[in-house]
């Protein structure tokens, strides 16, 4: 009987389980990350532009967040938010406005999308004279293989659009959600 060809190779069995490991370490992390960026806000679902305006006093401030799945979206969700923006501050002067935005819309602010998107460019500067920053997600696109250089200097950058939101919720802003029309 040769043993050789019914042992199994030594180095198939260390390296297997582990190759298997990492894939299943891969697919939990990713599972991990989508749920918890889509779960953001926690309980808080949003409230409405009309909630807010009937609030008798100004708010800290309102987060607009805006996840779409569609690369175009910003060409209509962008006016929508700064109409959105318009409104508060004719009730409320000064209000502090952040917009966030980490679906597959936000690669519409990159460097190389400038000329094909010049409306959306232009808008989001338009809202920086209006002091109003727009945030995009860096991890969703280091997912494709870009960094916060791949921005322009008028678009900044967060670590993570729905750890972003979180932050404006933690400091008492209120949230208004944009997503799909």
């Amino acid at each position: 009987m040769n043993f050789q060809k019914t042992q199994v190779n030594s180095s198939d069995l260390c390296h297997r389980p582990v190759a298997k490991f990492s894939n299943y370490l891969f697919l939990l992390f990713s599972l991990f990350f989508l749920f918890s960026t889509t779960s953001y806000a926690k309980d808080d679902k949003g409230k409405s532009l009309g909630d807010i305006l009937k609030l008798k006093e100004a708010p800290t401030g309102v987060v607009i967040e805006i996840v779409t799945w569609d690369g175009d979206n910003l060409n209509w969700a962008l006016p929508r938010a700064q109409d959105h923006i318009k409104q508060l501050r004719e009730t409320f002067p000064n209000l502090p406005v952040a917009i966030v935005t980490h679906g597959a819309e936000q690669f519409a602010l990159t460097n190389d999308s400038k000329d094909e998107n010049k409306k959306v460019h232009s808008l989001v500067q338009s809202l920086g004279d209006a002091d109003v920053q727009v945030h995009v997600c860096e991890t969703f696109a280091g997912w494709r293989g870009l960094s916060a250089d791949d921005f322009p200097s008028y678009v900044n950058v967060a670590a993570a659009g729905p750890a972003q939101v979180n932050d404006y919720l933690a400091l008492g802003y209120e949230l208004i959600i944009i997503t799909e029309e």
